[in-house]
């Protein structure tokens, strides 16, 4: 099975920087897609960022000029940099992953707690 496993999370003041990383288990050639999502608590999960096979990126309307999503393919790594946090950025972020496969279910990190103090 694929495995994502998030790092980098942690503690960080209003207008601070962190930067996610994102270890993959599966080639990225067997993956549509990566991407971040949040989930804030007493909300539903959000989309964040995600970069698609060619290199294109997208991302929520809130972190436009924020954040930056990454990859480096040699090594099955995805990135997220976060700059000018805010304290809605506050919550627990998910490295996501889409098969190639059309129907098969993403694939789901474990998630690392982002806090972001005001």
């Amino acid at each position: 099975q694929v495995q994502l496993v998030e790092s980098g999370g942690g503690l960080v003041q209003a207008g601070g920087s962190l930067r996610l990383s994102c270890a993959a288990s599966e080639r990225f050639t067997a993956l549509n897609r990566m991407g971040w999502y949040r989930q804030a608590p007493g909300k539903q999960r959000e989309l964040v960022a995600l970069i698609f096979s060619g290199g294109t990126t997208t991302y929520a309307d809130s972190v436009k000029g924020r954040f930056t999503i990454s990859r480096d393919s040699a090594k099955n790594m995805v990135y997220l940099q976060m700059n000018s946090l805010k304290p809605e950025d506050t919550g627990v972020y998910y490295c996501n992953a889409r098969p190639r496969v059309f129907g098969r279910d993403d694939y789901w990190g474990q998630g690392t707690q982002v806090t972001v103090s005001s």
